[in-house]
């Protein structure tokens, strides 16, 4: 039997924030910022959602000289079927006046 819970106020913020521009891709250091979450947080967020098949991720391609390519996401269909089920007032999670998550650390 598989046990479904429901998504963290983190997880639902991170489903939120790809769900605002759903066909864009997205790295992780600029949802962590737009989101207020840190890499420690975030990171095991975007793998246990792309392991589900919510996210499609894919690799920066031509990154500027210098600098390696980053790991890029946006939602998949089921993934944005599971934004709009989790983005109910009720459930929206907690914001900062700076927009960051209350209680995220």
């Amino acid at each position: 039997m598989t046990r479904v819970r429901r998504p963290s106020p983190q997880t639902i913020a991170v489903l939120s924030a790809l769900a605002a521009t759903p066909a864009e891709w997205r790295y992780g250091y600029e949802l962590g910022r737009e989101i207020g979450l840190k890499a420690g947080s975030l990171y095991p967020i975007l793998m246990r959602l792309a392991d589900r098949g919510m996210l499609e991720t894919s690799w920066e391609t031509g990154p500027p000289p210098g600098r390696p390519p980053r790991h890029l996401y946006r939602l998949s269909g089921a993934g944005r079927a599971l934004a709009a089920e989790t983005a109910t007032p009720a459930t929206a999670a907690p914001r900062t006046s700076r927009g960051k998550l209350r209680g995220a650390w």
